[in-house]
């Protein structure tokens, strides 16, 4: 499915609605350039599961964790150098746990990635102005962010 967003507010909208679906177990894949809103798509997301901290990428420590109607575990792996470092991590603690995973950069550790994970790539195209983004959500592995 592809989802047209003209503004922050619109990808934090789209974030929310999923949010709000979320089941346990789930593990959704954020792919993007830097700046193409990730993040605020997350804050969105965040709210849909009822966590009302202030959310933060984890650039730094690789996973933020967050209460909610289910936990939300946020990865951002744009500093994994490897498949090997993120195991380091324990993330198949978070990713089959009884929470919800979301993982920012995705793209770079996709050989890790169930199956069934949800892939959604979140594209700018300046030709339709600074604040459209191009949002394609995809259910199959054969759709993972480029």
């Amino acid at each position: 499915m592809i989802y047209e967003s003209f503004s922050q507010e619109d990808t934090w909208k789209l974030g929310y609605k999923l949010g709000q679906q979320a089941k346990e177990g789930e593990i959704y894949c954020l792919c993007g350039d830097l700046g193409a809103g990730k993040t605020v798509f997350t804050k969105g997301f965040a709210q849909g599961l009822e966590i009302t901290d202030h959310i933060t990428s984890p650039t730094f420590t690789i996973v933020n964790e967050y209460q909610g109607r289910l936990p939300l575990y946020h990865f951002d792996v744009y500093r994994i150098a490897s498949v090997e470092e993120m195991e380091d991590t324990g993330y198949e603690e978070y990713f089959f746990g009884k929470g919800v995973s979301l993982v920012e950069w995705a793209e770079l550790i996709k050989e890790l990635m169930p199956q069934e994970a949800l892939w959604i790539q979140i594209e700018r195209d300046f030709s339709q102005g600074d604040d459209y983004r191009r949002i394609t959500v995809s259910s199959d592995k054969e759709g993972e962010c480029i």
